[in-house]
């Protein structure tokens, strides 16, 4: 339970580092704020054309009585909207990522080259670095939507659907997240997708204290591009710890009046 604390530490430890820096605060804000008002006007565009799209949908309905069609058609414009806003919060961090890979890639080696230490590089070219982080973020997002259709079924269960549901989705969210910020420093070592899972399941308390917070506070979205800087950084430390050798155990100390056993080489 300990990793829990570090993890949020790590957050804070980012967001301490990028307002120390002003400079990258400033360079990480950009790929967000870019990002925010592609999905605003893509949210507006949806929002201004759902009735015509649920009225093109269901030409069934055409011949249907007042009220009936307007309930009927009202309900799916909604439905159609919150599907649209539910997309574009489980796919922003992953658009902002692959918006700002220059941006957030340059913040993630300065943390490194501060915190002293080698600062890897992937030598590779940016076209070939945008396609693997576009690669990878679809096979994230493709699980996060699987987990959530598993999620939502279970949600009908009475009590567990509308108490433990919602937590283990925001551990769901909260892992994923962590996955696609960690992702900035570790794939300029090299890692791959699966590794990646495999570090971050193996420090799942870790991940987790790191992700959670940060993905309640991500269904804000003015509040996510201010993040952004500072969790990228924050998650380049985290990083460094899953690199870091375990140390093994102290051996316990001998019972008191024991006396210690002696073996020749």
């Amino acid at each position: 339970m300990r990793d829990l604390g570090v993890g949020f530490g790590y957050l804070m430890k980012g967001q301490r580092w990028v307002a120390g820096h002003g400079r990258w605060f400033g360079i990480g804000l950009l790929p967000g704020l870019i990002t925010l008002v592609l999905y605003a006007g893509a949210l507006f565009g949806l929002g201004y054309g759902a009735d015509d799209l649920a009225a093109w949908a269901t030409p069934f309905a055409d011949d249907w009585s007042s009220p009936w069609q307007g309930m009927f058609r009202g309900f799916l414009t909604a439905l159609v909207f919150v599907f649209g806003l539910f997309l574009a919060v489980i796919t922003f961090t992953a658009v902002t990522l692959l918006v700002g890979q220059p941006f957030y890639e340059s913040l993630s080696e300065e943390v490194d080259r501060t915190e002293g230490g080698e600062v890897p590089e992937s030598g590779l070219p940016l076209w070939r670095e945008l396609w693997i982080s576009a690669r990878d973020s679809l096979r994230v997002v493709l699980r996060v939507a699987l987990y959530g259709i598993g999620l939502f079924a279970l949600g009908f269960i009475p009590v567990i659907g509308q108490t433990v549901i919602p937590v283990l989705g925001f551990c769901v969210s909260g892992f994923f997240l962590a996955e696609e910020l960690t992702a900035v420093a570790l794939q300029r070592r090299g890692v791959e997708l699966k590794e990646r899972l495999r570090m971050l399941r193996g420090r799942r308390m870790l991940t987790l204290g790191f992700g959670v917070p940060l993905a309640l506070a991500f269904l804000v979205p003015f509040v996510a591009v201010f993040l952004m800087p500072g969790a990228v950084a924050g998650a380049t430390l985290l990083v460094r710890d899953l690199e870091a050798p375990q140390q093994p155990p102290a051996p316990a100390p001998a019972p008191y009046g024991a006396t210690p056993s002696f073996h020749k080489a």
